[in-house]
């Protein structure tokens, strides 16, 4: 498989921003974090043991530790500064440490959309959980970032004649259901919410990316630096396109949410075709249900 991500390149950038924190700028993670404790919180269980997989911060495990929804909590991360001295595992990105069937409960915060092989990764985590085992992840999806894609597009494209990928492609919230039923999850689930951000230029916006670590990691990129007129004529293109009143720009996040169980015997099913007691016909003629 031709791999779309240089995910080398993409740990580096997280190593780099992880070097030079910015106050603020991890605004999707705690975000994400907070929706994750929100899901949990709906589940009405407690784990026994739960693995925190790839979220470059302790954010995702202090979230689960908090909810009191896991006996024991392993983070699991590409490289050990991101585990910043605390207990951990430190693994390959897209590789699953586990045991099959040892986990009951796996986690994933915004680091998807940097695999290559989502698929193979789903279907790890999936083999890792013990059956009616619970994943649940989100990453960036279809829409993120979609003004500052179409701004250098057009720029590029007006003032060379043609353009270089610049942003990353992202999965549909459709195509990741899919994905969890080939994986062979359980009452599958994908949801989308999308964040919107506002900044004074495109330059802050792209300050907070490489703050965030999210800076292009394209194989395909182009090698040769951005000129700053190609830049400077992005943000021009940005401000007409995707501002507000008040001239500030819009940037939208698309968070896609996955949850699925490993399959287990006494999970719910679907009836079988034509078990039902009642057509849909009769109901459709008498909705009052006489």
């Amino acid at each position: 498989m031709q791999p779309i991500i240089d995910t080398e390149l993409w740990l580096a950038h997280k190593r780099r921003a992880l070097g030079h924190p910015v106050a603020g700028a991890d605004f999707l993670m705690r975000r994400a974090a907070e929706d994750l404790a929100d899901r949990l919180g709906a589940v009405e269980r407690r784990f026994g043991k739960a693995a925190v997989l790839f979220c470059q911060t302790p954010a995702a495990a202090d979230m689960v530790a908090a909810s009191g929804k896991a006996a024991e909590i392993v983070r699991v991360e590409a490289d050990a500064a991101f585990l910043d001295g605390r207990p951990g595992l430190v693994a390959p990105l897209e590789t699953v440490p586990f045991q099959p069937e040892s986990l009951d409960l796996a986690v994933s915060l915004l680091s998807l959309q940097a695999m290559n092989d989502i698929p193979g990764m789903l279907v790890q985590i999936r083999r890792a959980l013990r059956p009616d085992g619970l994943f649940l992840g989100a990453f960036a999806g279809a829409g993120t970032l979609s003004e500052l894609r179409e701004s250098l597009l057009a720029a590029e494209t007006e003032l060379y004649g043609g353009a270089s990928p610049r942003v990353i492609p992202f999965t549909d919230v459709r195509d990741a259901g899919a994905l969890l039923q080939r994986a062979g999850f359980a009452l599958p689930v994908a949801d989308v919410e999308t964040v919107t951000v506002r900044y004074d230029t495109l330059f802050d916006l792209t300050a907070d990316l490489r703050a965030m670590g999210e800076t292009s990691a394209l194989t395909d990129r182009s090698r040769r630096p951005g000129a700053r007129t190609l830049f400077a004529r992005a943000a021009e293109i940005y401000a007409e396109r995707f501002s507000d009143i008040d001239g500030r720009i819009r940037a939208s996040f698309s968070v896609v949410w996955m949850s699925g169980w490993a399959p287990d015997a006494s999970q719910q099913k679907p009836l079988k075709p034509g078990s039902a007691k009642v057509s849909l016909k009769t109901i459709l003629e008498d909705p009052g249900g006489r």
